[in-house]
């Protein structure tokens, strides 16, 4: 299987999730703290699935 590099917009969306569920986490925000975890796992879903599928 060839990998290849995400697209721009596909990696700052994914960035973007991940420290808003770390920081969901870490300092509560009320509207985000109960999908802090869904946050993150999305997040990196989104990267790995911008790594494998070309044009994402």
């Amino acid at each position: 299987m060839k990998l290849n590099a995400p697209k721009n917009i596909t990696w700052w969306i994914s960035l973007i999730l991940v420290v808003l569920g770390v920081l969901a986490k870490l300092v509560p925000i009320v509207a985000l703290f109960p999908y802090a975890f869904w946050l993150v796992v999305i997040g990196f879903i989104l990267l790995l699935l911008g790594t494998m599928v070309k044009g994402l």
